[in-house]
């Protein structure tokens, strides 16, 4: 205990040191976790175990973790926040699988990472939190799908410092509250001096014989050891000044001490096998999201792939591979943000996690989903019911800013099938992808136009309908790719030929090849699509210059999807008045 005492102040000494030196940072929220850091980083964590730093901001302290233990040295260390240096600010990769930051997020993703080591049968998870971000809902989300899944390999460590960026945190010191609410999820709870390495390694071994969630609720000070700053207001996120630093390096009981660590981090390596598609005939109607359903079961030999729903698994299709694989099969109920953020910690694991919800209950989890793309995740998430499309339900139910939603994201996949044939290849692509990637289906059932030996390649498209007399160029998908062949019958009986193209892939798009066949079509481009203005349009814009764009204006509302389409002039109609 005395060694880790030491270590734990050596830990707050490189955190002033490595804060001062960057000129920003956030040392006296290092501080007030240090004897939780040395504790877990220098005695409890094992080889198979892992580690998320809830609290990003206390990333300097976990640099000093990994300097100690070894992983990165000194001179990287004082290279924090630097331009040309990969120890940043808040928690980023390579150094981390869980890039952490936005605030209450990392407990959703220890459940996915406890979840996945209950697969393998191994391993133990522990995520520090900061008492600020437990007024973040999805903390509790969290802590609901933890006790569901009777999680005993799960422990919440949470730095109870009572001050957060403007003042006093919720509840400030009183450690009770906290601890009923935990209790209240399910969890089994314990109250600690969180700077007494005693009382936290006990606490550690207890968490150990639990049969439910762990939380350890660790009354802590800001700033502790430097008196000036300790447990007073108006220092978060502010760096002592050179003079200070000395200061508090006189005044923390400081020894260069060595103690070994059993931290790693591991490589992520994701098994990808080939699975068979199912056949379907030309002109047989089937739902894409149907489709993609019955192709996640063919996916699932490969024992990699793992399924997340919110409870419209019976909407979406996910319970075709939830009736084939339940061990393999998570509900997450009706928490989008967690589900995500499950996800996120599976993929860390070496599983390719898929999960679906109603295109429009992804705007929910944005920021997980964000946050999943700065971790360098590999995760598929399916959008259903997607556009005015879906029918009488109504707006709130209609994935109309998706797109928009998806597009920023660098490096991120944005798939869009408009058949079973598709979809299906679509989704063997995407899970043989690594990276973040997005597929939007549709409820209503198409006609397959394509057969089963066609090949969708990310980062293409097909051109369905072409000749050499084209006057316009319609690009479609989803449903309004079928709007735009429906136009294409009905203009050749007038001896009008336009040529037809279904983007697939929205995001990597084939811009010289869209180019070409504008130009071909005398750059009359006509953009047809189920959505709000920010996104097929933009993407087709961006590589053809003008277009003439038909999408959903307004509001929509109640009614049938050939009214709703006709209604906001996204149907075959409205791209015949255009051409």
């Amino acid at each position: 205990m005395e060694k880790l005492d030491l270590m734990a102040n050596k830990l707050r000494v490189l955190s002033i040191l490595s804060t001062t030196k960057a000129g920003s940072g956030h040392p006296t929220t290092c501080m007030s976790c240090a004897e939780i850091m040395s504790t877990l980083f220098f005695h409890e964590i094992k080889k198979e175990d892992e580690f998320v730093l809830s609290k990003g901001h206390a990333a300097p302290i976990l640099w000093s973790c990994y300097k100690e233990a070894g992983i990165i040295t000194d001179k990287q260390l004082m290279s924090l926040r630097q331009i040309n240096s990969n120890i940043e600010g808040h928690p980023m990769p390579p150094l981390v699988k869980i890039a952490t930051g936005s605030l209450g997020q990392g407990l959703s993703a220890g459940v996915g990472i406890a979840l996945a080591q209950n697969l393998k049968k191994k391993g133990r998870t522990y995520v520090l939190l900061g008492d600020s971000e437990c007024a973040e809902g999805s903390v509790w989300e969290a802590c609901n799908a933890a006790a569901h899944f009777k999680l005993k390999n799960i422990v919440a460590i949470l730095d109870c410092n009572r001050l957060g960026q403007r003042g006093e945190t919720m509840h400030g010191h009183n450690t009770k509250i906290y601890a009923n609410k935990f209790k209240a999820f399910g969890w089994d709870t314990l109250i600690v001096d969180g700077h007494n390495t005693d009382e936290l390694l006990k606490a550690l071994k207890l968490a150990k014989k639990s049969k439910k969630p762990f939380a350890i609720i660790a009354k802590t000070l800001k700033g502790k050891g430097f008196s000036e700053v300790e447990n007073k207001n108006g220092w978060h996120g502010k760096v002592f000044s050179k003079e200070q630093a000395e200061r508090a390096l006189w005044e923390i009981p400081y020894k260069n001490i060595k103690l070994k660590s059993n931290y790693k981090i591991k490589k992520t390596k994701y098994n990808h096998t080939d699975f068979k598609l199912n056949k379907y005939k030309l002109g047989e109607k089937v739902a894409t999201r149907d489709a993609f359903g019955k192709a996640l079961e063919k996916a699932g030999k490969n024992k990699s792939v793992v399924a997340i729903d919110s409870e419209v698994g019976n909407s979406t299709k996910l319970d075709y591979f939830f009736k084939k694989y339940p061990k393999r099969s998570f509900e997450n109920y009706i928490a989008e943000q967690n589900m995500v953020g499950m996800a996120l910690g599976f993929s860390t694991q070496n599983y390719i996690p898929v999960i679906s919800t109603f295109a429009t209950f992804f705007t929910r989890a944005y920021d997980f989903i964000r946050m999943a793309m700065y971790s360098q995740a590999n995760i598929k998430l399916i959008g259903s019911h997607a556009g005015v499309s879906i029918g009488a339900d109504g707006p709130s139910q209609m994935g109309l800013e998706d797109l928009s939603m998806m597009l920023p994201l660098p490096g991120t996949i944005i798939l869009y099938p408009s058949d079973a044939v598709s979809t299906e290849n679509l989704l063997k692509n995407m899970i043989k992808h690594n990276g973040l990637s997005y597929m939007r289906t549709t409820r209503g059932k198409t006609p397959v136009i394509y057969k089963n030996s066609e090949k969708f390649p990310i980062g293409k498209f097909k051109v369905v309908k072409k000749s050499n007399k084209d006057i316009a160029l319609v690009i479609g998908a989803g449903e309004t790719l079928h709007e735009a062949l429906k136009a294409y019958d009905l203009l050749k009986h007038r001896k009008k030929n336009i040529r037809v193209i279904d983007l697939y892939s929205i995001k990597p798009v084939d811009a010289e090849g869209l180019r070409k066949h504008a130009k071909q079509c005398k750059n009359n481009v006509i953009v047809v699509e189920d959505h709000y203005e920010c996104g097929i349009g933009e993407v087709v814009s961006k590589a053809v210059g003008r277009i003439k764009h038909l999408y959903v204006k307004g509001i929509p509302k109640s009614g049938t999807p050939e009214q709703l389409r006709r209604k906001f002039n996204i149907d075959a109609q409205a791209i015949i008045k255009e051409i």
